[in-house]
């Protein structure tokens, strides 16, 4: 089918090529030879009057016509893709549907086993792969590779639907042996206390307690960063170090780990974790029942003892 004299099938190889910035890579994606990926990299050259791809060492670079298609030609194709796949009905016992979903260690830990349990008791035969947070996630939603992001409300696109699943407070994490544990945790002793943070990998960006931080202009000396935030608990024991975490999080290693929990001697906001999709999946009977999953989830997780106040 042709477009404005554009061969529309070259806009998959357009896509596959300009993200995998390889002709090679691109072919396996594609599932055709090299030489077929290159004629139509060569035919594309030719529509848009524009190299696209260049030589530049040993790997290729998007021009910047290029990488001024890149994400409207990912939107086309999301959309076409949402408009021929939606299904009228979803039902997750007859499903064999994959969902990816963009989470944290933190909701790992204390939301999805209530959603696996509950799918499960449900009969659901769907498929879920939990995938790590990254830099900017909204743009993992935007190209198709991730069906729902979970993460604090302050973090998510405002070009796409927000739902709060739910509220979670901070507590403060010490050695049940520190002299904090003894003497109270006060203002200034957090101040003057070395800090374990969790810095989400392959990220500039924070957690939610480390932007408040910033955010309020409260200084901390950081002594110790985890790729995670359920290690942050493990990494005070021993050490009169201190460590900031979600309440849920804290209450969960408390039962294995010699720590005591003390409130933050600062006010800080609730954090509000919540769901996001793609605009154009808003209507997808699928993505329906797994935000309905996750609400449900929640409630069992409150029920469970996991409400915080």
């Amino acid at each position: 089918m042709r477009f404005n004299k554009l061969d529309l099938n070259l806009l998959v190889a357009l896509d596959a090529m300009l993200t995998e910035r390889s002709i090679s890579r691109a072919a396996e994606r594609l599932h055709i030879s090299q030489s077929a990926t290159s004629n139509a990299l060569a035919r594309l050259r030719e529509y848009f009057n524009d190299d696209l791809l260049v030589q530049v060492g040993r790997k290729m670079e998007l021009t910047p016509r290029a990488e001024a298609l890149r994400d409207p030609v990912r939107d086309v194709l999301v959309r076409v893709d949402t408009t021929i796949t939606a299904q009228p009905e979803f039902i997750a016992s007859r499903s064999d549907r994959e969902f990816r979903i963009l989470v944290s260690d933190f909701t790992m830990a204390v939301l999805l086993p209530h959603a696996l349990a509950l799918a499960q008791r449900q009969g659901s035969t769907v498929r879920f792969q939990f995938l790590q947070q990254v830099e900017q996630p909204q743009r993992a939603l935007e190209r198709g590779e991730a069906d729902l992001l979970v993460m604090p409300r302050d973090y998510c696109s405002p070009n796409h639907p927000i739902e709060t699943v739910f509220r979670e407070t901070f507590t403060c994490v010490v050695w049940q042996e520190s002299r904090i544990a003894r003497e109270g945790l006060t203002f200034e002793r957090y101040a003057a206390a070395g800090h374990v943070v969790m810095q989400p990998p392959g990220t500039n960006q924070g957690s939610f307690e480390v932007w408040f931080m910033q955010r309020h202009g409260l200084s901390r000396r950081v002594e110790v960063s985890a790729y995670n935030f359920a290690s942050a608990t493990h990494l005070v024991v021993g050490t009169e170090r201190v460590a900031t975490v979600h309440t849920r999080l804290a209450r969960q290693a408390q039962r294995a780990l010699p720590i005591q929990l003390m409130p933050p001697p600062m006010q800080m906001p609730e954090m509000e974790q919540a769901m996001q999709w793609h605009k154009y999946r808003t209507t997808d009977p699928g993505i329906v029942w797994l935000r309905q999953l996750l609400k449900d989830a929640a409630l069992e997780m409150d029920r469970a003892g996991g409400a915080v106040s």
